[in-house]
Parts: C-alpha cells; structure tokens; sequence
C-alpha cells in the first residue's frame, strides 16, 4: 500500500492507504488539514494541493477537474484536486497549499481558534 506525506507550514502527517484512494480521503484518515468545501465533490477548488513527489503514478486528469483548478489560487504544473486524485503504488509527497489550508481552518473554527491563540495562525510571512 502506498504511503502519502501531506506538508504544510503547520503539521507533517502520513498515511498509508490503498490504492485507488482519493488524496482527499487519505488526507481525512491522517487528520491532514486539507479543506473541502463542497464536501469533495469537484465543486470548488479549496481541496487544490500540490504533488511535490508521485506525480506521475496518480489518477489522470479529467476535464471537470481542470476546470475547477482554473479558480484556484496559485496554479502550478503539479496542482491537483485532492478530491479527484487517486493513489496509483507510489508513495506521494503532497504540499496543502495556503488556500486549501484557509479553507480548512474556516471549516474548523475550533482548530483556527486554538493556531491563532498559540500564535501559528495567520502565517507569519
């Protein structure tokens, strides 16, 4: 089974995971704080992380997806949803992107109260 490291600015988790796994849930079974505001369904574009390892073994693109990467913030060649991203046998090394993070944190204002308390939250610059 494929492992996936998820980094951002505020935690480094792993998973090990099935293939043929979204990112997106493999990121929900390691308490990786990746957003979803439409609740997965390539609705919006705040599940948006990039693959920095793994690229070419994960699910092809579909049409849908490309377009609702064209809202996304800071689009790069290696930007996915992790939504419509399926694990092939690699292991993956994900970045959460600073919008996908913001996402999470508006969905989870318990975990943004905490960061801003401790003073990990906004990002320091």
């Amino acid at each position: 089974m494929p492992k996936v490291h998820f980094q951002s600015p505020l935690q480094d988790v792993t998973v090990e995971v099935s293939t043929g796994t979204t990112l997106l849930d493999a990121a929900e079974k390691a308490g990786a704080q990746v957003g979803h505001s439409c609740g997965g369904v390539c609705a919006c574009s705040t599940c948006h992380i990039w693959v920095r390892k793994g690229l070419e073994s994960l699910s092809e693109q579909t049409d849908q997806e490309m377009d609702r990467l064209d809202m996304g913030f800071d689009v790069r060649p290696y930007s996915r949803l992790s939504c419509q991203t399926e694990l092939g046998n690699e292991d993956i090394l994900v970045e959460i992107t600073e919008e996908s993070l913001t996402a999470y944190l508006d969905e989870n204002p318990a975990v943004r109260r905490r960061l801003e308390s401790e003073g990990k939250w906004p990002l320091k610059k």
